[in-house]
């Protein structure tokens, strides 16, 4: 089943565990648990400190779990991780077999802390790249404390399952039998989630940080480049961001980004993290800032944030980036991961055999219309305008599935559902002004990116689209406030321009505190 340069690598791998560990299947007669028998005896054959049995009485079949020898497994995995969920698979083997994890010393303490009896259930497609984050951290938790138990399971193989929970985007997180979480999160954020009093302490101790020289809001590539740029030379330098990598996590493949051949947007966001903290510089995770404060008495600018706390600096580089557009139409909130989904890579595979819609046709939203032609049942596609903007080539790949129907001049006016789940959108034809409803299960929104600026609005210059406005140095309308990348009017919104005009805006901001500071 492996091939034979991933075994090798796989053994390697192995020759980390410390105690002896055993992989306990509980199978069926199907087709998907020969793969997962097939696969454990490669892992075993792999490692003599590694055992395998299959005797297993998970309820969820096929499935299997990972276990120190002569303990019950808290690790599972129904289904076949493989694709993205590999590396699932190898580090909660390592971790159960005492490889300790990469997390700092104070998460470690934290999760072990923790007492009572959680039981996860993360639902995942294997083409998700925002799954792994959420199964590894799990994962992990269940490695280091006992009161934890999780596991994978693959919606694609449990259909049923996932439509009896009306599942409709992944990753989809229940503890104890209730939904816990939605979307991609990390370690860090789960563990602020069950560690309720972690926010407040986190505020407090914010309280008592000391002014910085350079405080960037945003862990995206802009805010990266500039909190690298910054502390490289010598001053003291902060970031704060709602959660590191920004935009960029949601972001599958990058084939742009020059001398990086191909990469996938979680990896480039850990190689931006690692890369900043490498550094000696601040980095306050998961705080969300809630307002701009003018410069006070002393010339510090201050960063209000949403958990009460107030940053200050002598400048400030904003790097928030953007967010997914929205239709802003009736029902669209509602049904928001009950059908309106924002990923084709992520949410495609529980549409499998259903019929979907794509509004927009973009690059994005062809490419999401030939992702999911492949899965779907049928796939319509609906532009505002009488063409379609996105590359020839693209389109001409469309107009060669024979389950795709596009519809140009078409305005998305609602979304319907039955309460529980999407079961169809309305749309104005902007040719007749007639309106039209279409039955289907699921809408991929796909209309391009805003900036997410909101919370700046009065406190210093914006255009008309709620950029911040910005000259050719990063310079805003406020002194000593600087702005990069996607949040800012700089057009060609690329990863690449990103770090330039955070880098730019960095050694701009260096330049006015050597300008404009004493001593």
């Amino acid at each position: 089943m492996l091939e034979a340069n991933i075994k090798t690598q796989l053994e390697a791998y192995l020759a980390h565990i410390v105690a002896p560990i055993e992989l306990v299947a509980s199978l069926d007669d199907g087709e998907k648990a020969n793969e997962i028998h097939e696969l454990l005896s490669e892992i075993a054959a792999a490692s003599d400190k590694v055992s395998l049995r299959l005797d297993g009485d998970y309820p969820r079949r096929p499935s299997f779990g990972i276990a120190r020898l002569g303990e019950t497994p808290r690790i599972h995995f129904a289904g076949v991780p493989m694709g993205h969920e590999f590396t699932s698979l190898v580090l909660a083997l390592l971790h159960t077999g005492g490889h300790p994890p990469k997390l700092e010393a104070h998460e470690i303490d934290a999760i072990k802390a923790i007492s009572g009896h959680f039981r996860f259930e993360t639902f995942v497609s294997l083409s998700c790249h925002n799954c792994p984050d959420v199964v590894q951290a799990l994962n992990t938790m269940a490695a280091l404390n006992p009161a934890f138990e999780t596991v994978m399971i693959d919606g694609g193989l449990f259909q049923r399952e996932v439509e009896e929970r009306q599942i409709m985007g992944v990753p989809a997180v229940f503890m104890n039998g209730e939904p816990f979480a939605q979307g991609r999160m990390d370690f860090a954020e789960i563990l602020a989630k069950l560690d309720t009093g972690a926010a407040a302490r986190a505020a407090e101790k914010l309280k008592e940080a000391a002014p910085f020289e350079v405080l960037v809001v945003g862990g995206g590539p802009a805010g990266s480049a500039a909190a690298i740029y910054a502390v490289r030379k010598g001053i003291r330098t902060g970031v704060v961001a709602e959660r590191f990598g920004g935009q960029i996590l949601d972001t599958l493949a990058i084939e742009n980004f020059i001398s990086v051949k191909e990469t996938e947007g979680p990896r480039l966001a850990a190689g931006l993290e690692a890369h900043v903290r490498a550094y000696d510089v601040d980095i306050i995770n998961l705080q969300k800032a809630e307002a701009l404060l003018p410069a006070d008495a002393e010339g510090h600018i201050g960063v209000k944030l949403e958990s009460g706390a107030t940053l200050k600096s002598k400048t400030v580089i904003l790097a928030t980036g953007a967010r997914w557009r929205q239709m802003n139409v009736p029902g669209e909130a509602e049904y928001k991961a009950k059908g309106v989904a924002f990923c084709p890579h992520c949410d495609g595979p529980l549409f499998k055999g259903k019929r979907v819609a794509v509004i927009g046709g973009g690059n994005s939203g062809v490419e999401a219309a030939i992702d999911l032609a492949g899965i779907v049942s049928h796939v319509t596609l609906l532009e505002f305008n009488d063409a379609l903007r996105a590359d020839a080539v693209l389109q001409e790949k469309l107009t060669r599935l024979a389950n795709v129907t596009v519809i140009r001049n078409a305005q998305t006016t609602e979304v319907h559902g039955d309460g529980q789940k999407v079961n169809g959108l309305s749309y104005q034809d902007r040719a007749s002004s007639a309106i039209i409803r279409l039955d289907l299960e699921g809408i991929f929104v796909q209309i391009g990116l805003v900036p997410s600026t909101d919370w700046l609005k009065g406190a210093l210059e914006l255009s008309r689209t709620g950029e911040i406005v910005t000259d050719a140095k990063g310079q805003t309308s406020l002194p000593g406030v600087f702005a990069a990348g996607d949040c800012t009017t700089v057009p060609y919104k690329q990863i690449i321009i990103a770090m330039g005009e955070g880098a730019k805006a960095s050694l701009s901001a260096f330049d006015y505190l050597i300008r404009n500071t004493a001593g």
